[in-house]
């Protein structure tokens, strides 16, 4: 493939060569292909212009027209009167045979500002002949099914030339009709209504399709408005007097109502407090006739009870008297044998006591010095006194305390005094 495209470039290289080769100055074919050359010059300028000239044509009256959405075409042969309508599409259009229009078949709106003010340019006049601003609004579209035959005659400014004058011409006849106070608030609706109809046919006829007519706000003349003011004040007064006065005769009627109410509530209140008392009197004649049986059989078992008890009470009394006699004679033999044992006792005591005195004296007889230790003894809380014995080559009593060599001889003498006491 590669190889075919560099031939392929190759050959036109040699041939473009070829043509722009310039003869040399002696050749003798030199002039006549000058003169050759100058032909093709002259041809070739004037395909230009003629290109040039049909691109002008192009450009000015392109031969295709488009339509977007929400709008409609319409060709119209010039020779034979022949009207084609198309959508959203391209059409064939030659010019100096054709002729192509495009129209946009979306709502528009259309709002008179001379009429929006009471003191503006033209606002509209009542019965009355006041001035009356309406803020009107004006919604159509063309008709897509009569756009064929009025395309021709459909002007550029459709607001301007077609609907600004249906409009006016409705308007300024239908509001003197009325007054200032039905275009206000009574007969708005109707007015609207009215509107919507002429303008319909109106328009109609001019190939457009009204959508609506929309009237707002009602700009009233300040005079005007200053007197509606006091007399909706005055309107209010009056309805606020009779709504007070239908809500005091309602409160009569309630009081009323409620007092007729009360009394038979008390009737019947009355009525079944009487009810309830021959009722309960009825009751309680026939629950004595039931009570009395009973209250007899309660005494009578009271009274059996009694005695019961009485007879209880004396059987009991007989029986605490028994053992407390019992009880008196087994605590008298209880009281005998701990005298008995007191006095055994007692004896024991003493003859343990005689016998103890008995071996102290024997003791004492033999070892004197145990007066001083007994005496030592009771008062060791008070005195603190050390016995000791005498030396035996009567020295002082301490030495043997002290360590004196002289009273060592007679330590083994005081221990087998002290083993013999033992």
């Amino acid at each position: 493939m590669l190889a075919r495209l560099k031939s392929l470039v190759r050959a036109l290289r040699i041939a473009v060569a070829r043509k722009l080769r310039r003869p040399g100055r002696g050749d003798p074919l030199f002039a006549e292909e000058a003169l050759g050359r100058v032909l093709q010059a002259r041809r070739a300028a004037a395909l230009a212009a003629a290109a040039g000239l049909g691109a002008w044509i192009l450009v000015a009256h392109p031969p295709l027209r488009t339509v977007g959405a929400g709008e409609i075409g319409v060709r119209t042969n010039l020779v034979t009167g022949s009207v084609v309508q198309w959508r959203d599409g391209s059409l064939l259009v030659v010019p100096g045979l054709h002729e192509a229009q495009v129209f946009s078949l979306r709502d528009r709106i259309y709002k008179p500002a001379q009429l929006a003010s009471a003191a503006g340019a033209a606002p509209v006049q009542s019965v009355e002949g006041l001035s009356v601003g309406i803020d009107l609004v004006v919604r159509y579209a063309l008709d897509a099914r009569s756009i064929a035959s009025t395309a021709r005659n459909l002007p550029a400014n459709v607001d301007g030339e077609i609907v600004e004058p249906a409009v006016q011409n409705v308007v300024y006849k239908v509001f003197p009709r009325y007054t200032v106070r039905e275009i206000f608030s009574t007969k708005r609706t109707e007015i609207q209504q009215t509107l919507e109809a002429e303008l319909r046919q109106r328009l109609a006829a001019d190939g457009v399709l009204l959508k609506g007519v929309l009237v707002g706000k009602v700009d009233l003349p300040a005079d005007y408005r200053r007197g509606m003011e006091g007399l909706l004040a005055e309107e209010l007064e009056t309805q606020k007097m009779e709504y007070t006065l239908q809500l005091k005769d309602k409160r009569v009627k309630e009081t009323a109502l409620e007092a007729a109410a009360e009394k038979v509530r008390r009737e019947v209140r009355a009525e079944a407090a009487a009810r309830e008392q021959v009722i309960a009197a009825r009751a309680q004649e026939e629950a004595m006739q039931h009570v009395l049986p009973f209250k007899q059989r309660q005494i009578e078992q009271r009274r059996l009870e009694a005695e019961a008890e009485k007879e209880a009470r004396m059987k009991t009394a007989e029986g605490n008297a028994q053992a407390r006699r019992i009880e008196a004679s087994g605590e008298a033999d209880a009281r005998r044998q701990l005298a008995q044992a007191e006095a055994f006792r007692m004896e024991q005591i003493g003859q343990a006591s005689a016998q103890q005195m008995a071996r102290e004296g024997t003791l004492l007889s033999r070892h004197p010095l145990l007066i001083q230790k007994t005496l030592a003894d009771k008062l060791s809380d008070k005195v603190q006194v050390i016995i000791a014995p005498p030396g035996a080559a009567g020295g002082f009593i301490g030495a043997n305390l002290l360590g004196n060599p002289q009273s060592r001889d007679a330590g083994p003498q005081h221990a087998a005094a002290r083993a013999e006491e033992e």
